[in-house]
């Protein structure tokens, strides 16, 4: 059973590990999940492991075959700049 949880990350290696964690709870092999989004194996491999080149629409995809949905929300974080001080 797949509960909802809310998982915070800031760098595509908790990212990864997140992934990897859904789906291994799930019961499917890296394969398995690339097949489910016409991806390639290594490919998940890659997002698994933090690589920080993966595609945002492979994101996407792969989040949204582990019944996912990407949610952003502010940082609490006072150190972290705002969007005014980025741009």
């Amino acid at each position: 059973m797949h509960t909802s949880t809310h998982s915070a990350f800031r760098t595509p290696r908790q990212l990864g590990a997140l992934i990897r964690r859904e789906r291994k709870s799930r019961g499917l092999s890296q394969a398995a999940l690339a097949e489910l989004v016409g991806l390639r194996q290594a490919t998940i491999s890659a997002l698994e492991a933090g690589e920080a080149s993966t595609r945002i629409g492979t994101l996407l995809d792969v989040i949204g075959a582990l019944g996912w949905h990407l949610t952003l929300e502010p940082r609490v974080d006072a150190a972290a700049p705002g969007l005014d001080e980025i741009f």
